[in-house]
């Protein structure tokens, strides 16, 4: 009998303990997931911007743990489950991504999945040369090089546009690229742009002008961007250059000189270099130079072709970025000497 009472008492015990282990058992599992819950709306502790970079092949361990590590995230659990929940762990997208201050748990996994990555802004200028251009990409870190040690002929292959000189093709603007796009996808970009404008700019060009193709109204648009800054300013400049080629009057440009003499050019147009022989120089070789000597924008192409009317048939820079335009040598003459008459000495 003592021994029923004793294994009553004992059964007792095993039940109050299961039943303390359960309830406990509850309210962990429930703060647990009360906790869960709350870490997927929680803002992360970010005080400025961070970068995160998936690479190809990173499962989701690698990444949950790497985003731990770097302290983007202050429990990797949370972000395994989530993502195991909801059916994202498959999806998450390769890149390089920026994650803002306030970004919460919901929203890293969301921009993962949907590969919000990272946008890197890359901006050619206006008037900047083909060199120039080469340059900067080449100092660009998001982008993979492959034009580094390439002729600019192989390069305009890689482009897909062989036989054509570069100078001029590509359109200035500003490209957003991710990490590890090549410079040879920008310059693809900017010189189906450059085509684009130009088509279109040709296409509804006026009537009174007399270029042979849109090239040759490409390269009066490269000397107008070298010329002026101004914007009021590009058609009166392309209107003298129209008027000019149309008397069969040398153009006589100091910015296709500075293009021709290359490194040669010491800051300062001499009088030695307003008679060296290059196939830029326009104050010796007649008509328009072979190739653009620049990158015009979209308001150079359209004042080449939109020049303005009028008689001038000259211009010089009076220093403040602004010119005067005149119709006779006289003029013109007087006009240097007032403003730029050290100018070539």
């Amino acid at each position: 009998m003592a021994k029923d009472e004793g294994g009553k008492r004992a059964g007792r015990g095993v039940q109050w303990l299961i039943g303390t282990i359960v309830i406990a058992a509850s309210f962990l599992i429930g703060w647990l997931w009360m906790d869960y819950r709350a870490a997927l709306d929680r803002p992360l502790v970010l005080d400025r911007p961070v970068y995160f970079e998936i690479a190809k092949g990173d499962g989701l361990a690698r990444i949950s743990t790497e985003l731990e590590r770097q302290g983007i995230i202050g429990n990797r659990i949370w972000f395994t489950l989530r993502a195991c929940i909801d059916g994202s762990a498959r999806q998450l997208k390769f890149g390089e991504y920026e994650i803002p201050p306030g970004t919460t748990l919901r929203q890293l996994l969301a921009m993962f999945v949907a590969g919000k990555v990272r946008q890197h802004p890359i901006t050619l200028v206006e008037g900047w040369t083909f060199r120039q251009v080469l340059a900067m990409l080449d100092q660009s870190p998001p982008l993979t090089k492959l034009a580094r040690g390439k002729s600019p002929e192989e390069i305009m292959r890689m482009v897909g546009a062989p036989d054509e000189h570069p100078e001029g093709r590509f359109y200035p603007d500003t490209y957003f690229v991710t990490k590890g796009t090549t410079d040879i996808e920008v310059l693809r970009r900017a010189y189906r742009k450059m085509q684009a404008v130009l088509e279109e700019e040709w296409a509804n060009r006026d009537e009174r002008t007399t270029y042979a193709t849109p090239y040759e109204s490409l390269i009066v648009a490269s000397i107008v961007e070298k010329e002026t800054a101004r914007p009021e300013e590009r058609p009166l400049i392309a209107g003298v250059v129209t008027r000019r080629l149309a008397k069969g009057m040398l153009l006589q440009t100091d910015p296709t000189i500075i293009y021709g003499l290359g490194d040669d050019f010491s800051g300062n147009i001499r009088k030695e270099d307003l008679l060296k022989d290059t196939p830029y120089n326009t104050y010796v070789r007649a008509g328009l130079p072979p190739t653009p000597i620049a990158m015009p924008g979209r308001d150079s192409i359209h004042a080449a072709l939109h020049p303005a009317a009028g008689e001038s048939l000259y211009f010089v820079a009076r220093g403040d970025g602004t010119h005067v335009f005149t119709n006779t040598l006289e003029d013109h003459q007087r006009a240097v000497e007032q403003f730029q008459k050290r100018r070539h000495d």
